[in-house]
C-alpha cells in the first residue's frame, strides 16, 4: 500500500532532533527522505551515547540509540558541503526534491548557494523549511541554542517542577527535548500545508520555523491566562493550577496519579474511596471550590490514600469511572497490555544484522498507515544509491568522488 506521501522527496540537511524529528514523520508517512550528512561524523547524535545499538554479535555499534529514535525510514548519503562539488551535488539533488528541510544557522546555507532565495531560482515548487532557534531575524536571531535553553527561555520552566515552599522545589526542565520534539511536529504541520497550498498554486514557499516560538506556542492556558490577568503562573508541582484532586498520591505501597476533570466524578471518586462526607461538603461540590479550598482538602484526602495499596485503589477507582493511573517507568510502558496491544514498538533490522528498537508513530491512518521499511540507515548507506539514481552518476564518478573526499 502506498503511503500518504509516498509521492514526496524529501532532502533533509537538518541534524540533531527538531528537524530530523519532523523529517522522521514525513518518511513514516510514506516519503523519501535523502539525510544529507558528514562525511565520516554523520548527525551529531550518532555519537551520544551510551546507550548503543547493538551489533549481530551484542556487541555496542557505532550509532546511539539517540540518533534511532528521530532517523528511521531515511536514506544516507554522505556530501561534504565545505567543498563546492558537494554543494553543487546538493543542489542538484534539491532540483528534484519537493521538500528541503534544515537547521543551519541563519544565513549559512546562503555562502553554499543553498538557502531558499538561490534553489528557488531552479525549482520554483520547493517546499523549504528552516528550523533555527530563535527564528531569521530579530535580535536573538544569530544566537546558538539548544532544547535546554528554551525551555528555559520560553517559559516552560517556570512552571514545571515542584513549588518552591517544598521539598526538591524549584524548576525543571521536561525529561525529554520537548522544545526540539514540537518544532519538529509544527514543522511536519507547516510542511504538510504548504505542500497542500502547491497543489493550487504550483507555488512552492519559504517555512521559518523556531524553537523559541514553538515553546511559547505550547504554554496554552498557562500563557492566555497570564496574557490575560497579568499574573504569572507559577508551578504546582504534581497538582493543576485548576483542578483538584488532580495530582499524585501516595498509597500504602507506591505512588499513583489521579486526575478529577469534573463534579460528577469528584462524586464517584469520594464513593470509590469511601469519603461520602466529603462528596456531601457544599465547600467541595463545585471546582471551583475544590481549588480554593485544596490546602485544606488535599491532606484530608492524601491521609485517606494512605489506608491501602495502589492495586486496590487503581481497582476501585477504574471501577467508578476515575481516572487513574499507576507511574510507569518504561519497562512498565512497554509491559502495558494496551501498549503491547497497539503495537507501540517497531523492531527494524539494519544493513549491518543489527536490530534498531524504535517506537511506533502514533499516526493511525486506515487508508495510508505508517509504513517502517527503512531502518536508521548506517552513514552512507545509500550514497551510490542515490547518486546513480538520481543524479546518474556512474561508478567510476562515484569512486572519484569518494578519492576527492567530497562523499
Amino acid at each position: 500500500m502506498a503511503g500518504a506521501l509516498s509521492h514526496i522527496r524529501v532532502l533533509d540537511l537538518s541534524r540533531v532532533l527538531a528537524g530530523p524529528w519532523c523529517t522522521q514523520n514525513l518518511a513514516d508517512l510514506g516519503a523519501e527522505v535523502i539525510k544529507v550528512e558528514r562525511p565520516g561524523g554523520g548527525d551529531d547524535t550518532r555519537r551520544w551515547g551510551p546507550p548503543w545499538l547493538k551489533q549481530p554479535d551484542g556487541k555496542d555499534g557505532p550509532d546511539s540509540t539517540y540518533y534511532a529514535a528521530a532517523n528511521r525510514g531515511k536514506k544516507s548519503v554522505t556530501l561534504n558541503l565545505a567543498s563546492p562539488e558537494g554543494q553543487a551535488l546538493a543542489r542538484q539533488l534539491a532540483k528534484s526534491c519537493d521538500v528541503l528541510v534544515e537547521n543551519y544557522k541563519v544565513g549559512d546555507l546562503k555562502r553554499f548557494g543553498l538557502d531558499y532565495g538561490s534553489l528557488r531560482e531552479v525549482n520554483s515548487g520547493l517546499v523549504y523549511c528552516s528550523i533555527t532557534g530563535y527564528g531569521q531575524d530579530g535580535p536573538s536571531a544569530h544566537k546558538p541554542g539548544y532544547d535546554f535553553v528554551f525551555q528555559a527561555l520560553g517559559g516552560l520552566m517556570s512552571i514545571t517542577g515542584e513549588r518552591d515552599d517544598r521539598p526538591g522545589g524549584g524548576p525543571q526542565k521536561v525529561g525529554i527535548a520537548i522544545a526540539d520534539v514540537m518544532t519538529g511536529m509544527y514543522a511536519t504541520i507547516a510542511i504538510l500545508a504548504a505542500l497542500n497550498h502547491r497543489m493550487i498554486s504550483g507555488q512552492g514557499q519559504y517555512i521559518d520555523m523556531a524553537l523559541l516560538d514553538c515553546i511559547v506556542a505550547i504554554s496554552g492556558n498557562q500563557a492566555t491566562g497570564f496574557l490575560t490577568t497579568g499574573k504569572v503562573p507559577k508551578r504546582y508541582g504534581n497538582e493543576h493550577a485548576s483542578l483538584v484532586p488532580y495530582q499524585v498520591f501516595a498509597t500504602a505501597d507506591a505512588d499513583i496519579v489521579v486526575a478529577v476533570g469534573n463534579d460528577a466524578q469528584w462524586r464517584r471518586f469520594c464513593e470509590a474511596i469511601g469519603r461520602p462526607d466529603l462528596a456531601a461538603d457544599p465547600r467541595y461540590a463545585a471546582v471551583t471550590g475544590r481549588v480554593t479550598g485544596r490546602a485544606e482538602l488535599i491532606p484530608e484526602l492524601a491521609r485517606t490514600m494512605l489506608d491501602r495499596p495502589s492495586g486496590e485503589w487503581l481497582e476501585r477507582l477504574e471501577a467508578n469511572g476515575v481516572p487513574c493511573s499507576p507511574i510507569n517507568d518504561y519497562a512498565a510502558v512497554f509491559a502495558d497490555p494496551q501498549a503491547r496491544h497497539r503495537s507501540l514498538r517497531v523492531d527494524l533490522r539494519r544493513a549491518d544484522g543489527g536490530l534498531a528498537p524504535t517506537v511506533a508513530s502514533p499516526l493511525h491512518l486506515t487508508g495510508t498507515p505508517p509504513a517502517y521499511e527503512q531502518a536508521p540507515p548506517l552513514l552512507g548507506e545509500h550514497t551510490e544509491l542515490v547518486l546513480s539514481t538520481l543524479l546518474n552518476k556512474t561508478k567510476e564518478d562515484i569512486g572519484a568522488l569518494r578519492r576527492n573526499g567530497v562523499i
